[in-house]
C-alpha cells in the first residue's frame, strides 16, 4: 500500500511528499482521521490532493494512504428515495447514528450493505451475458424496478447462478467465465464519477419532456436527452421552478442536486418531496427521486464532486432504460467551489477569478446528457436542467455565458416579472429553445398539427407588444391605431391567462398539453375575431368586452374552454351583425 507524508495544508488543498507511486485522480485517505481525498496534480514525488472533508485538526507529517482506484460511487439497490452528500454518503443514516453533521473520517460509506432485497434472478446456467445485460431484477420502490446489470467491460457464460431469493447487495448472485477468467456478479457495482458510463450509440432527440408548465412546454420546450439552463438573480424563482420540474416532469427518475444552496432551501426539498404524490401514479414522489444535498456550509471540494456523483447515478439508471431528469441547483455555486480551489492551488485566474477551464468543465458536464441506445439494447435518456445564479442578475458574467454556449434551452428568469408576482418569471424575450424544430413531429402526433404555427403566432404577438410598449411609454396608448391597441390587449390576456401559472392551485400547477392547446386556441379565436371586427370599422372600445376578456383570463381555473370559444363567436357575431345593420353599438 502506497503511503506519503503531508507537507502543506491550505483548506481543502493538501500537498504530500513521497507520492511517486500514486496516480492522477487516485482516491486517498488523508491524515490520521483518514479523510477522503483525490490526487489532482503530481510533480515528481509531490502530489496535490483535494480533500472532500473539513481539514481542521490535520497536521503536517501525517500519512497519506493510497487506495489504488479513483473516486467512485457504489451503484445498486437503495439509491432511490435516499439522500446523499456530494460523494454519496447517506445523510439520513448518518443522522440516525447521532450526528447532525458529517463526522470527519467517517469513510466512504454509501449504500446499506446489510439490508436484504428480494431478487428475481433472470439468468440461467449456460446463458451468455454481454456487458450491460440485465441478469436480475429488484423491486426497489413501488415505482422503480431496479435492473441488475453486468458491469461494463465484463462478459461471459454463466457457470453458476443462485435462485431467486433474499440477498444483500454484496452477495455473489452469478459467476461468469470468459477465456479462462471468472467474474463474480453482485447486485451492486462501482464506477468512477468523472468517467462517463459507456453506451452503444447516441440517438437523435425527438421527444418532449412534458413539464406541465405552459410557458416551457409551449414556448421554450425541453427535450428528453436535452440540456437547459435556468439563470436568474436572487428571488426570481430558480429553485421553485426546478421544484416544479422535479415534481411534474414525465421523467421516470429525478436526480436533484442541491449544490452549494442554503440549508433552508434544501430543508424545504427534504420536507416537501416525501409528502408529495406522483401525479401519474398517486404514489410518493420519493419513490422515483434521488436527492444529493451539499449545502453551502459543507466542504467546497465535495460540492465540486457533487454534480459528478449525480450524473453518474443518472447514467446508471439510464443504462436500465429509464428517462432521467437531473436538476443541478446551482452550477454557479459549483463554479464558485472551482474558483476557490483554483485559488488555493495558485492557478492563474481568468475572467472574474474563475479558472480558465471553467467553460470546458461545464461543457463536459452537460455533454453527459443525451438520448442513447444502451449496451443492452434498451433506450434511455438524461436531461440536465441547471440553475445559474449570476451575481446581481447580470447574464453577462462568465458562468451564465459559458453555460449559454453549451445548453439547448435557456429559460431566463426576470427580476421585474418576479417583483410583479408573475410566476414562473421566465422572460419570453430573452429565453429560447433549440429543440422546437426537433420536436415538430412529436407535437403534430401528440397534440395538434398546427401547434407550432399557433406557438409562433402567439410569440409574435408578444414581441410586437414589446415594440409597441416603447411607443406607449413615450406618447401614450391613445395615439396607436385600434389594431395595435388590440395587440396590447391580447398580449395582456396571453400573459395573465397563459404565461402566469399558479403552483399552488390544484388545476393550474400541472397543465396537460391538450389543455394548453385548447387555452391557446381560445386566445387565438379572441384575437382573430377581434381583429376581424376592427378591420370592419368597429372601434376598440366596443371590441374589448371587459366581461369576456376577464372570463378568458380566468379560464385556467374554470376550464370551460369550449363554452368560452362559443361565447367569443356569439359576442362577435352579434357585434358584427349590429355593424352591418348600422345600429348603435352596445357593449
Amino acid at each position: 500500500m502506497q503511503e506519503g507524508k503531508i507537507i502543506y495544508i491550505n483548506g481543502p488543498v493538501v500537498r504530500a511528499s513521497g507520492m511517486r507511486g500514486f496516480t492522477m485522480r487516485e482516491m486517498v485517505m488523508v491524515g490520521e482521521k483518514k479523510l477522503i481525498g483525490e490526487v489532482i496534480a503530481l510533480n515528481k514525488d509531490v502530489a496535490t490532493i483535494q480533500v472532500y472533508e473539513e481539514t481542521s485538526g490535520v497536521r503536517v507529517g501525517e500519512p497519506v494512504i493510497g487506495t489504488g482506484k479513483p473516486l467512485t460511487v457504489k451503484l445498486g439497490p437503495g439509491i432511490i428515495g435516499n439522500i446523499f452528500d456530494g460523494i454519496e454518503r447517506p445523510l439520513s443514516r448518518i443522522y440516525k447514528e447521532g450526528s447532525a453533521f458529517i463526522p470527519p473520517g467517517i469513510g466512504l460509506i454509501s449504500l446499506d450493505e446489510e439490508k436484504r432485497w428480494d431478487v428475481e434472478i433472470l439468468a440461467k446456467e449456460g446463458d451468455y451475458l454481454n456487458e450491460g445485460d440485465v441478469f436480475a431484477e429488484v423491486a426497489e420502490t413501488s415505482m422503480i424496478v431496479h435492473k441488475v446489470m453486468v458491469p461494463p467491460g465484463i462478459k461471459g457464460r454463466v457457470i453458476s447462478v443462485k435462485s431467486s431469493g433474499s440477498y444483500t447487495i454484496n452477495e455473489v448472485l452469478a459467476v461468469l467465465e470468459d477465456e479462462g477468467k471468472t467474474f463474480e456478479l453482485r447486485m451492486c457495482q462501482e464506477w468512477p464519477v468523472r468517467e462517463p458510463r459507456p453506451v452503444k450509440k447516441r440517438m437523435a432527440i425527438g421527444k418532449l419532456l412534458v413539464t406541465g408548465q405552459r410557458v416551457i412546454d409551449t414556448f421554450f420546450p425541453l427535450a428528453k436527452g436535452g440540456t437547459a439552463a435556468i439563470p436568474g438573480g436572487f428571488g426570481t424563482g430558480k429553485t421553485i421552478t426546478q421544484h416544479q420540474l422535479a415534481k411534474w416532469s414525465d421523467a421516470d427518475i429525478i436526480v436533484y442536486i442541491g449544490c452549494g444552496e442554503r440549508g433552508n432551501e434544501m430543508t424545504e426539498v427534504l420536507e416537501d418531496f416525501p409528502k408529495l404524490e406522483d401525479p401519474r401514479t398517486g404514489k410518493p414522489l420519493m419513490d422515483r427521486t434521488v436527492l444529493i444535498a451539499n449545502t453551502s456550509n459543507m466542504p467546497v471540494a465535495a460540492r465540486e464532486a457533487s454534480i459528478y456523483t449525480g450524473i453518474t447515478i443518472a447514467e446508471y439508471f439510464r443504462d436500465m432504460g429509464y428517462n432521467v431528469a437531473l436538476m443541478a441547483d446551482s452550477t454557479s455555486r459549483w463554479a464558485e467551489a472551482l474558483r476557490e480551489i483554483a485559488g488555493r492551488l495558485e492557478e492563474m485566474p481568468a475572467e472574474e477569478g474563475y479558472p480558465a477551464y471553467l467553460g470546458s468543465r461545464l461543457a463536459q458536464f452537460y455533454e453527459r446528457a443525451g438520448y442513447f441506445e444502451n449496451l443492452n439494447g434498451s433506450e434511455g435518456s438524461i436531461t440536465i436542467i441547471g440553475a445559474v445564479s449570476p451575481a446581481g442578475g447580470d447574464f453577462s458574467e462568465p458562468v451564465t455565458q459559458a453555460t449559454k454556449r453549451v445548453v439547448g434551452a435557456f429559460l431566463a428568469l426576470d427580476r421585474e416579472l418576479a417583483h410583479a408576482r408573475h410566476f414562473p418569471a421566465i422572460n419570453w424575450l430573452l429565453s429560447y429553445s433549440g429543440y422546437v424544430k426537433m420536436l415538430g413531429d412529436w407535437y403534430a402526433q401528440n397534440v395538434a398539427d398546427d401547434f407550432l404555427n399557433l406557438r409562433a403566432k402567439m410569440l409574435g404577438l408578444l414581441r410586437e407588444e414589446n415594440k409597441l410598449m416603447d411607443i406607449v411609454k413615450l406618447v401614450g396608448e391613445d395615439v396607436l391605431p385600434d389594431d395595435q391597441r388590440l395587440v396590447l390587449e391580447i398580449a395582456r390576456v396571453l400573459k395573465m391567462a397563459y404565461l402566469q401559472q399558479n403552483a399552488y392551485h390544484k388545476d393550474d400547477s400541472f397543465v396537460p398539453l391538450k389543455r394548453q392547446y385548447k387555452m391557446l386556441k381560445v386566445i387565438e379565436k379572441l384575437y382573430d375575431r377581434a381583429s376581424s371586427s376592427i378591420k370592419k370599422g368597429i372601434p376598440i372600445a366596443k371590441v374589448k368586452n371587459e366581461a369576456l376578456f376577464n372570463d378568458i383570463i380566468m379560464m385556467k381555473y374554470n376550464l370551460n374552454f369550449d363554452d368560452l370559444s362559443s361565447k367569443v363567436d356569439e359576442y362577435f357575431d352579434k357585434l358584427e351583425s349590429m355593424y352591418k345593420e348600422g345600429a348603435q353599438y352596445e357593449s
